[in-house]
């Protein structure tokens, strides 16, 4: 049982699909509310070859970082989560996940923290999502101790790409690609004219507002649940007329709109076909077509609303065009932007390579240290209590712990690989083993194989 286990070391892992490789239907079964992730997270980590979990999930991407004490039998027990939360079938779901191990997993998150791989190259949004991952974690009992760095350091990398790179100027946001989009699909010369509807009062919504000022419109209607978060916009906001209907008015909204956002939590679509087709016409100035503009997942609108003759719908996946406008200048940014990556990564690695021989490091201590303290214990005898005075006694344990400690150094300074030696980690691994043995330190027993023992015995009580 345990000699397949003996040449792994657990592995970081994450398995995950996003706006680049699945389409926002497979996305949206897939998403996890923020407050589930805690639930998530504690069903993931009890699947018995994960040992770490956290979940990245936004409207772009839906990610689960974990440490795998086992490889293939980790990312399998993964996808059999995923398959069974979302319905969706195993075999159907690895079409479009991805699947990236250790430096490549980490590698990955701090360039989706830094926003090199959303749409809308550099946009804050992301780093604010990878925060609140560290944030959800610590009110709920933490992350382990891999993912927690791992996410932080994303986020010093996401930092610094953004304050060291200019990878943000003239970026969009989701919020700014669907204004941006808006403004493609009206008439030039009615653009500001059109009657400006928004649905959902969030985050993105608010940004949907300051978008709309910044194209200089000066008015916009709000349908929100609740009237204060209008309130709170509106008082931040001075430059745009906002007008307040409740949830209760959204289709008596709709029927005076030419362009409807929508962006809200709800989990069923608040416009099909049959309520689109209920709406007056628009008039041929704006362009005789109700636009909807739907950034939220799941999705608000359904993409059946595009057939009713005088309807059009564009959701999260439609964005990608105001997006494809200004590539060279991207690749160009995001180069810059690895070479910071690169050096955020090493920092990672020497981290966690550093973890690895801590227990021979610890083991190796102690060990030399009950052998002093038990050849201090005969000396002091044979010389006898009385003879000695406080300062004797203190020179002799002076003299014991100075062997030990020189003698130690020089093993102890191989085992240890921050980065500032030039010895690779296979050396230092090497020279792990080696001690190991010497010493019969017996760190081997792989403390992997105890920590899946105790999960498979857990499960199985």
């Amino acid at each position: 049982y345990s000699n397949g286990y003996m040449k792994e070391k657990s592995s970081i892992a994450v398995i995950g699909l996003s706006v680049h490789t699945a389409p926002v239907d497979m996305r949206e079964k897939l998403a996890v509310a923020e407050e589930l992730w805690p639930r998530a997270i504690s069903e993931l980590t009890s699947l018995n070859h994960i040992e770490e979990a956290a979940v990245l999930s936004t409207c772009n991407r839906m990610e689960i970082y974990v440490v795998a004490l086992s490889w293939n039998r980790g990312i399998r027990e993964v996808v059999d989560w995923m398959s069974k939360k979302s319905g969706i079938p195993a075999s159907e779901l690895r079409e479009h996940l991805f699947m990236l191990r250790d430096s490549d997993a980490t590698r990955h998150l701090f360039e989706v923290s830094a926003g090199l791989d959303s749409l809308v190259l550099g946009e804050g949004q992301i780093l604010a999502q990878v925060k609140q991952v560290v944030r959800n974690g610590q009110n709920s009992g933490g992350l382990g101790k891999n993912i927690d760095r791992m996410f932080k350091d994303a986020i010093t990398a996401g930092k610094r790409v953004r304050c060291e790179t200019n990878i943000s100027a003239g970026a969009v946001s989701v919020s700014s690609a669907a204004v941006e989009l808006a403004m493609m699909k009206l008439p030039k010369s009615e653009c500001l004219s059109a009657r400006m509807l928004l649905i959902g009062a969030g985050k993105m919504g608010k940004l949907v507002v300051k978008h709309l000022i910044a194209k200089g419109c000066k008015k916009v209607v709000v349908v929100n649940r609740s009237v204060e978060r209008v309130d709170a916009i509106r008082q931040e906001m001075k430059d745009i007329e906002i007008v307040y209907r409740p949830l209760t008015e959204m289709y008596e909204a709709a029927a005076e709109a030419d362009v409807v956002f929508t962006s809200t939590a709800s989990e069923s679509l608040l416009f099909t076909k049959e309520h689109a087709e209920a709406l007056p016409p628009i008039s041929l100035a704006v362009g005789g077509v109700r636009l909807f503009v739907d950034i939220s997942v799941p999705r608000n609108v359904g993409a059946c609303v595009s057939e009713v003759e005088h309807a059009r719908v564009y959701n999260v996946d439609d964005l990608k065009e105001v997006v494809e406008a200004n590539k060279e200048d991207r690749v160009r940014k995001a180069m810059e932007a690895q070479t910071i990556i690169t050096q955020e990564l090493k920092r990672f690695e020497a981290w966690r390579d550093s973890l690895e021989t801590v227990p021979t490091i610890k083991k190796l201590r102690s060990y030399a240290d009950r052998i002093r303290a038990s050849e201090l214990e005969k000396c002091l005898q044979k010389i006898g209590e009385d003879n000695l005075n406080k300062k004797m006694r203190r020179s002799i344990e002076e003299l014991s712990t100075g062997i030990v400690n020189k003698l130690l150094h020089g093993p102890l300074q191989h085992l240890r690989c921050d980065g500032s030696d030039s010895r690779t980690l296979d050396e230092t691994l090497e020279n792990m083993h080696a001690l190991n043995r010497m010493f019969n330190l017996d760190t081997e027993k792989a403390v992997l194989e105890q920590k899946i023992k105790a999960k498979v015995e857990k499960t199985q009580s």
